[in-house]
């Protein structure tokens, strides 16, 4: 039963991957991105509630004394809209800075899958295949937004958004998996749309991957450390899942 109920593989692999990314020699696959990316989260918080106390002063000026308490009935809509801003535009922008170091630990943690030897890896072996890297992800963001947006106007609708609502949040767990399967799928030349394919063959088992990562995405700064896991963990899902389908 184990063995074909897929779904319950996803989490075990994303465990997997976070006891992978604390050995001492993928560390700086880590360390680096995760540095990077606090300052962007920290820029993108300095930011928002920046435009929101200017937003709030023009609002508050206009309005009398008496309704001064609007102001504290507003922050909590602050507080969940800067959830959904990091959760879709911060996870996209980390993802782009992270993914030349996340295709390189991709790398490293299928070489010790697959018990291949490699020379250690320069800085200037990262940044020659920055273009590559940055390529696909805008190719993942072409595939993404557009669905997106799609599903968010459904959303807006009567009646088809009780359709949309739970379609969204399946899309967003799928795209957790799409995210980061594709890092080893790109450094094994696998196209994009060779990979949605094997995906979508294994759908229950990308998802129940993909949920896990998405709760984990939700919650700042333990996000930052969801997404070396969730490298390592799909770089495990790809190889032994495709493993298993050879004769």
């Amino acid at each position: 039963m184990a063995e074909t109920f897929t779904p319950m593989r996803g989490p075990d692999y994303l465990k997997e991957g976070w006891q992978k990314i604390r050995q001492p020699g993928l560390r700086r696959f880590l360390v680096i991105p995760l540095i990077l990316n606090l300052g962007v989260f920290a820029a993108l918080i300095s930011w928002g509630v920046r435009q929101f106390n200017i937003l709030m002063a023009r609002l508050m000026g206009s309005l009398p004394d008496w309704l001064g308490f609007v102001e504290w009935l507003l922050w909590p809509l602050f507080a969940l809209m800067v959830l959904v801003v990091l959760f879709f535009g911060f996870s996209m922008v980390a993802n782009l800075i992270a993914s030349p170091f996340y295709g390189f630990l991709a790398e490293k943690i299928a070489e010790q899958e697959r018990g291949i030897v490699s020379p250690p890896t320069r800085y200037r072996d990262i940044l020659l295949v920055v273009p590559r890297s940055l390529g696909r992800e805008l190719r993942k963001i072409s595939y993404y937004l557009p669905r997106l947006a799609g599903l968010l106007i459904l959303t807006l609708i009567p009646v088809l958004n009780l359709v949309a609502s739970p379609l969204l949040l399946l899309f967003s767990v799928w795209m957790m998996a799409v995210q980061y399967i594709d890092y080893q799928a790109d450094n094994d030349q696998v196209s994009f749309l060779d990979m949605l394919r094997w995906m979508r063959g294994r759908r229950a088992l990308s998802l129940g991957f993909g949920l896990p990562v998405y709760v984990g995405m939700l919650i700042p700064l333990i996000n930052l450390l969801v997404m070396p896991a969730a490298v390592a963990g799909s770089t495990l899902l790809w190889i032994r899942e495709r493993r298993r389908a050879l004769p």
